[in-house]
């Protein structure tokens, strides 16, 4: 059957020999669920922590562990040649190193090297094994040929050890996974790879006492969409999120902020060897001029004081008009509620950016709902409109813009 012709994605999920490969056991069961037709490939190892009956009785598929089973059905080229993904989730160090040096020495790696689909590792490992420069050379080479590497987590791992090494949630690297899915013969161009792209999301709180604030109604979903589709396509993404509730993404280097200031710092200093900074987040324009350390009272028969603002720095034209390094593109968000592409097209004017995208907002637009339709208005004068649709869909086609103007820039 053609591959275009298949209804399911075929994935192949590959576990090395971690101890988190019992987590692997919720990444298989996202997958199944969500209509994935999955094969599993565990090693040896593997095997010692979770056995081949779960693999099989979770997948609906026999787990397939040897190259010398059903040796006329040639699995250790087949399985490879027909997936439309492969994900190893855990990768140990010891399976990167394998990969990097094209090592086949069992059916997992064995189909590493014969897969032509995107490939995805998710590594977990004790801190130092991670750091280690030959773990960092491997994951440097992996990526380098188009491989995507998860950066792990930072959290508890085996035993009383903490630090960078654990394994990323299974559902962020489902989320990783559904979106390289998503992009088709496309996932293997690895488009942004190389480049580094900051993308801020959510909105600022701007405090007026210890309980009350000035805020507004992001959710954060359409900068996460751009960070984890970037992440997707290659790139080392830095994420600058403000007041959501959504999960971290998967390979993505999140920093947690809470008011304008504290992103404009974070903004900046991030920004400093960025080839792209896409400013998604709702930024407050104002901020009240004076904090009040205990709350404000209400008391009867007065009215209360009025609340003086002062205004926040304007991080997107800041950065616009002072590039940090040569070459860099600036994308700019702009909600409107009236007038839209006339008002947009005048930001774009004032505010100095490569790119703007112009969505209308309201109660029931935009803001907290998992699909969006905006125009990109570029410094070209070209326009480009989005349908509604999933937001990971106008994140595409932002980077979609963004990656052929960096290409122009690289060396």
């Amino acid at each position: 059957m053609d591959r275009r012709e298949r209804e399911r994605p075929r994935v192949v999920l590959g576990v090395s020999g971690g101890i988190a490969a019992y987590k692997a056991c919720e990444l298989l069961r996202r997958l199944t669920e969500s209509g994935h037709d999955v094969r599993v490939v565990p090693t040896a190892s593997a095997l010692h922590f979770v056995g081949e009956a779960t693999w099989s009785a979770l997948s609906g598929n026999p787990a397939t562990t040897e190259v010398w089973e059903s040796v006329h059905e040639v699995p250790h080229v087949r399985i490879g040649q027909a997936a439309d993904l492969v994900v190893v989730a855990p990768a140990t160090a010891d399976l990167l190193a394998k990969a990097a040096h094209g090592l086949a020495d069992d059916l997992l790696t064995n189909t590493l090297l014969t897969a032509r689909c995107p490939v995805v590792f998710a590594p977990a490992m004790h801190t130092e094994m991670w750091e280690n420069p030959a773990t960092q050379e491997n994951v440097a080479t992996l990526r380098r040929r188009g491989a995507l590497v998860i950066d792990p987590a930072v959290g508890r791992l085996t035993g009383v050890d903490t630090g960078k090494g654990r394994f990323p949630d299974p559902a962020a690297i489902f989320e990783f996974c559904r979106r390289v899915l998503a992009r088709g013969p496309r996932a293997a161009e690895q488009d942004l790879a190389g480049r580094h792209v900051v993308v801020s999301a959510g909105g600022t709180r701007e405090p007026l006492d210890p309980v009350r604030y000035l805020g507004n109604r992001s959710s954060g979903k359409q900068g996460y969409a751009l960070a984890g589709t970037a992440a997707a396509r290659g790139a080392r993404v830095t994420l600058v999120a403000g007041n959501t509730e959504l999960p971290d993404p998967a390979g993505v280097d999140v920093i947690h902020i809470g008011t304008a200031r504290q992103l404009h710092e974070a903004v900046l200093k991030a920004a400093a060897d960025a080839d792209a900074v896409v400013m998604a987040a709702a930024v407050a324009d104002f901020r009240p001029a004076v904090y009040t350390t205990g709350k404000i009272k209400k008391v009867d028969g007065q009215e209360p004081e009025p609340v003086t603002l002062v205004r926040n720095p304007d991080i997107l034209a800041e950065i616009s008009a002072e590039r940090a390094r040569p070459g860099q593109l600036v994308v700019g968000f702009a909600a409107e509620t009236d007038d839209v592409l006339a008002n947009g097209r005048a930001k774009l004017a004032r505010k100095g950016c490569d790119l703007l995208v112009v969505n209308e907002v309201g109660e029931t637009k935009a803001f907290g709902s998992d699909g969006n339709e905006a125009v990109i208005l570029a410094a070209d004068g070209t326009e480009t409109p989005v349908p509604y649709g999933p937001k990971e869909a106008l994140a595409d086609t932002v980077w979609d813009l963004v990656a052929p103007r960096l290409a122009e820039t690289r060396p």
